[in-house]
């Protein structure tokens, strides 16, 4: 999952300075982890410890109160409940990449990624895109090549990834639905050749770049397996140590 934090990280610097371009510093003096890799750490930290996601989530994010949360689900953080409230955000895809690397079928997979959704992304696109982002990386994660991949997110979700980013890019804009930023943050994916390409790419939409990196650079991980050193060093000196700790027992367990 770390390649979904550091696309968060690299991110984190455009995402409300658009960028239309893959020609940009991966890391400025701007660069840090954000409510993406927050919430993806507390997703690990469920899975590791078989705790429920709700208290869990809200007991991570409270220890980061400036990382960045969208509106409705800050009122749900500070909220005494532990409700969901219905959102199709794309919080629910960008908090998933765990989910992908640790669980061993496809059918687990889809459940536990409609189950890490539920908490706060009950709405069905919040849940598509969370299962969307999830089965990529496990497919990608057991060697399924671009085509497989493209052909069962299109078959099972109703995503459009036969678009192009050249096409795409012109007149998008930051859109934080699931049905407007996961299926690009695919293509990005689907187009790119690298990990750092894709998170390039992912960022070069001019959207809401640190979700989508995120999102992208999860699926690059598990497809590529190579992060280059520099990127995985500048991005883990910017976590707390408790982050890097959950990180270190994630991948003695799963592998990843």
């Amino acid at each position: 999952m770390i390649g979904a934090i550091a696309g968060d990280v690299i991110g984190s610097t455009y995402e409300h300075h658009s960028q239309k371009t893959t020609e940009f510093e991966l890391f400025t003096e701007w660069s840090k982890f954000t409510d993406d890799s927050v919430c993806t750490i507390a997703v690990a930290k469920a899975i590791l410890t078989g705790l429920d996601l709700a208290p869990l989530l809200k007991e991570t994010c409270l220890q980061f109160p400036h990382a960045g949360y969208g509106g409705m689900f800050k009122q749900w953080l500070y909220s005494s409940t532990l409700d969901p409230y219905n959102s199709f955000g794309n919080g629910s895809a960008m908090r998933v990449s765990p989910v992908g690397f640790a669980f061993t079928t496809e059918k687990e997979v889809l459940e536990e990624a409609k189950r890490s959704a539920d908490v706060t992304h009950n709405h069905p696109e919040g849940v598509k895109g969370a299962q969307a982002t999830a089965l990529a990386i496990f497919l990608a994660r057991q060697g399924s090549d671009k085509v497989t991949i493209r052909k069962e997110i299109e078959s099972r979700f109703q995503y459009d990834l036969h678009r192009t980013l050249a096409d795409i890019r012109p007149g998008y804009y930051f859109d934080v639905t699931c049905q407007g930023s996961v299926p690009e943050s695919i293509i990005a994916f689907l187009e790119s050749t690298s990990y750092e390409d894709c998170i390039r790419l992912a960022v070069s939409l001019g959207g809401d770049a640190d979700t989508q990196a995120c999102i992208a650079g999860g699926i690059a991980q598990a497809y590529y397996r190579d992060i280059p050193i520099e990127i995985l060093d500048k991005a883990t000196a910017l976590l707390t140590e408790d982050m890097r700790e959950t990180l270190t027992t994630f991948k003695e367990r799963f592998g990843w």
